[in-house]
């Protein structure tokens, strides 16, 4: 049987592969507050697409502190 420890991890580590994240995973894929997040993501121009899902290239990007494809045309 697996561990309630073991099977976090492998969440986590799963989370990290997913190419579209939705907005708790992409909280927890931060490791900021729902608030935060928003707010970071509206500044980088990050937004959620037609399924409400983040895209994780975007995130990465908005994470390195570089601008988005929204905020460079």
């Amino acid at each position: 049987m697996i561990r309630h420890e073991e099977l976090i991890a492998m969440r986590a580590i799963a989370l990290c592969f997913k190419p579209f994240l939705k907005p708790v995973e992409a909280c927890i894929y931060t490791n900021l507050g729902r608030t935060q997040f928003v707010k970071k993501c509206e500044a980088f121009g990050v937004y959620k697409n037609n399924s409400g899902d983040y895209k994780r290239k975007e995130i990465d990007k908005m994470l390195a502190g570089r601008e988005t494809y929204f905020l460079q045309t």
